[in-house]
């Protein structure tokens, strides 16, 4: 039996890996932490909360999450806890570097300071940069770190803070660096349930100027899955990429959405690009395929269906988070 502290537990991917944990390893103890920023709400997690420890606090305060390790006899911390929205850090970086990079290393100094068995850092394919549209390569696990907008500069600098607390202190580090992901309770800012919403309201999609720009898209639950495993079975030190290789641009999305709604595709409306818009991401997770047998279970066509139907079945749920997100994704200019 062992204890987590989950950090971002209440975001989108923190709240489906508090869940999944909870079924599959229910004898172990979780303690789940988050801010509460206007991204992170305390129902995503109502299934389960008299299952786990809730606190509402932030990783940057140290002495709390001191008190967290020892008190529960922590065993492993597996950090979600991120500012995570590139629009938003257009506009409000030092938000971003706090949280992500500060806030990280003030974890992990708190992780070293206690001692755990593992530190799991939760990290994107966004620190890489991006890629031209017809490249036929993915990144690796070795390929360097070139971000190119304040969201994944933050990132990558928390990243580099897991490394050096692994290569300096001998903390026992893990990074996943996973591709889009998408499923439910995934806050309406980002672009699969803003377009389900604003589509269920009759409302235009807002597509970047950059139709064709591409992600990878990859199911929560199978990124729950990948982390399960890499706890269990992975190398202390290593990086493993989790992604399903399944790419769709935006104007492929709104599609999607819109024909398993029933709707036009007069909906889509264009919009200026942000700020270093990237083109591209893609990353090769032989890794964690061959070296511990994991492998997405949920294919694109089913998992967008099912998200679509969520969001349509769980509007209770969304509705008071419209208008909560302070960006918009029509004011580029």
């Amino acid at each position: 039996m062992s204890t987590l502290l989950v950090t971002g537990a209440a975001g989108f991917i923190g709240s489906n890996f508090v869940r999944y944990w909870r079924e599959r390893h229910p004898r172990d103890q979780v303690v789940a932490l988050d801010a509460l920023t206007y991204a992170g709400c305390r129902d995503n997690l109502a299934d389960v909360l008299a299952e786990i420890t809730f606190v509402h606090g932030d990783i940057r305060d140290r002495g709390l999450v001191e008190s967290l390790l020892r008190e529960h006899k922590v065993d492993v911390v597996v950090n979600f806890a991120a500012e995570s929205h590139n629009s938003l850090a257009i506009i409000r970086p030092g938000d971003f570097f706090s949280t992500n990079v500060i806030g990280t290393q003030t974890l992990l100094e708190a992780a070293r300071t206690v001692g755990v068995a593992r530190f799991h850092q939760i990290s994107t394919c966004e620190v890489y940069g991006d890629m031209d549209l017809d490249d036929p390569g993915a990144f690796t696990e070795d390929s360097p770190y070139l971000p190119r907008t304040p969201y994944n500069a933050a990132k990558a600098g928390g990243d580099h803070a897991v490394r050096a607390y692994g290569l300096t202190y001998d903390l026992p580090v893990t990074i996943t660096n996973c591709s889009n992901n998408y499923g439910p309770y995934q806050f309406p800012e980002k672009v699969i349930p803003l377009f389900v919403t604003r589509a269920l309201q009759g409302e235009n999609l807002p597509l970047y100027a950059s139709v064709r720009n591409r992600r990878e898209w990859l199911h929560v639950a199978d990124h729950c899955r990948a982390i399960d495993a890499v706890l269990e079975r992975g190398r202390l030190g290593e990086t493993y990429h989790v992604g399903s290789g399944v790419e769709a641009d935006i104007e492929t999305i709104a599609n999607t959405i819109l024909a398993e709604l029933g709707l036009p595709e007069s909906l889509k409306t264009i919009v200026p690009d942000r700020p270093s818009h990237d083109r591209r991401y893609l990353l090769d997770s032989t890794r964690l395929r061959t070296e511990l047998g994991w492998a997405p279970e949920i294919g694109f066509a089913d998992g967008m269906r099912a998200t679509v139907a969520w969001y349509r079945d769980n509007e209770a749920w969304w509705r008071p988070l419209i208008g909560r997100s302070p960006v918009s994704e029509t004011a580029w200019r």
